[in-house]
């Protein structure tokens, strides 16, 4: 089948190579043209692993192809996906629709004959109605079924998440589109991965429902650390004692500073504006976003406390900046607010990011960059883990005393062990352990 692809952010390009690695002839369409002309050279502007390679391979086999122009892309196409970004609306919360009404504009102007139109972006309810009504508005006579179809992709596991879903959710009372969106994922029929349909509406809350109730989690892990810190117990062992429960299961129960990325933050919050206009709270939900804000800001308290208190002309060395590991991506980071609270208290912050570093330039100020984890933490009074990469896990734990002017490290994913540091002579301080 052919396909256009509205974006070449995460979602779309992630999206649009997997699904050309399906057999589908994909047009990756953006008005970006500097970043279409760099694709077309081979490079890829986020870190994801493997994506090099899939896109590589497309672009070789001719089955994916990137343009500027989407008249030809979207005049040909059997499938046309929005996959352009929902930021959070400034003042409100509200996810941002206007990269979204602008696409289908140009859809509904260069559309020809029967036409699937699918919102990979992550949308509030009720959004197909109003992309419905855009495009009826500006092609009366235009054939066309508006359909819903959330990702649900981890960044740094994309590719696989695309290729071995849980499941696949599709929003459609159309049968001629659901026909379509069977053969665009017909490949997934070998794996046995459910195709979810439902109601257009539905479907767009599920996507909400899913991310909501992640954060939730998290945030629901993080609170049972702090209740650990003060009557002595192990989180670790408080997360794989009821993960082991099947209704509850083990994942997303890692407690750690707080949750970032380009999902949560925004879709929960968004979530909570869309409950409130149709007048039904969704307080679980608020209480989530409030305390995943405060929790983020406090670790700069953490670690101020276990240096002492005062960091006036202290220097910590800082292992990771981006918000999970196998990412580039800064969005919503919990170092975005780490940083600056440690700078107000006077420290000067080295730091390094495997792969976060170029993004980081754009949003920390006054960070010392350095170009490796034990570059960063020489001459530092602490080190502070936020970000659990692999390389972090094995560092020679010798070297990094040796290097530090003192002792002291602040885990604030749990990477280690508390009695093995203490026993190597460490000021160790992680969450939800003593």
């Amino acid at each position: 089948m052919r396909v256009a692809m509205i974006g070449t952010g995460y979602v779309g390009l992630v999206s649009g190579a997997c699904f050309a690695d399906f057999g589908h002839v994909v047009t990756c369409v953006d008005k970006d043209a500097s970043k279409i002309e760099r694709l077309k050279q081979g490079e890829i502007p986020i870190f994801e692993p493997g994506l090099d390679q899939l896109v590589a391979t497309n672009v070789r086999e001719e089955r994916l192809f990137f343009t500027t122009e989407a008249a030809d892309a979207i005049k040909d196409a059997d499938a046309v996906f929005i996959a352009v970004g929902t930021p959070s609306r400034r003042g409100d919360g509200h996810a941002d629709l206007s990269y979204v009404y602008a696409a289908a504009e140009e859809i509904a102007d260069l559309m020809d004959g029967f036409t699937v139109v699918v919102t990979k972006s992550t949308v509030p309810v009720g959004t197909g109605d109003e992309i419905e009504e855009i495009i009826k508005k500006r092609r009366p006579d235009a054939q066309f079924a508006v359909v819903s179809n959330p990702e649900f992709l981890r960044e740094g596991a994309a590719i696989n998440d695309f290729k071995r879903p849980d499941r696949v959710v599709v929003g459609t009372d159309d049968e001629r589109a659901r026909h379509v969106m069977s053969e665009l994922y017909r490949p997934l029929n070998l794996n046995e991965t459910p195709l979810v349909f439902t109601g257009r509406r539905t479907s767009e809350l599920i996507k909400y429902a899913a991310n909501a109730f992640l954060a939730l989690k998290i945030t629901f892990i993080n609170e049972i650390a702090d209740i650990c810190e003060k009557v002595g117990a192990d989180v670790n062992q408080v997360a794989r004692g009821i993960g082991l429960d099947n209704r509850i299961g083990s994942k997303f129960l890692h407690a750690g500073p707080g949750y970032g990325g380009s999902c949560f933050p925004k879709d929960t919050l968004a979530l909570v504006r869309t409950a409130a206009d149709y007048g039904a709270p969704i307080r679980l939900v608020e209480t989530t976003v409030e305390v995943n804000n405060a929790r983020k800001k406090a670790m700069a308290e953490k670690i101020a406390a276990a240096m002492g208190g005062d960091l006036q002309g202290k220097t910590v060395g800082l292992l990771g900046l981006t918000f999970k590991p196998n990412t580039d991506d800064m969005r919503d980071s919990p170092s975005l607010d780490i940083v600056p609270a440690l700078q107000a208290k006077g420290a000067t912050v080295q730091a390094f990011d495997p792969e976060g570093m170029h993004e980081a330039e754009k949003m920390l100020s006054g960070v010392v960059f350095k170009d490796g984890p034990y570059e960063a933490i020489t001459g530092a009074d602490a080190m502070v883990i936020v970000t659990e990469w692999d390389q972090f896990r094995a560092l020679d734990l010798d070297r990094v005393r040796l290097l530090l002017r003192s002792p002291t490290l602040v885990d604030l994913r749990n990477v280690y062990r508390p009695d093995d540091m203490r026993a190597r002579g460490f000021n160790y301080t992680s969450i939800g352990r003593v």
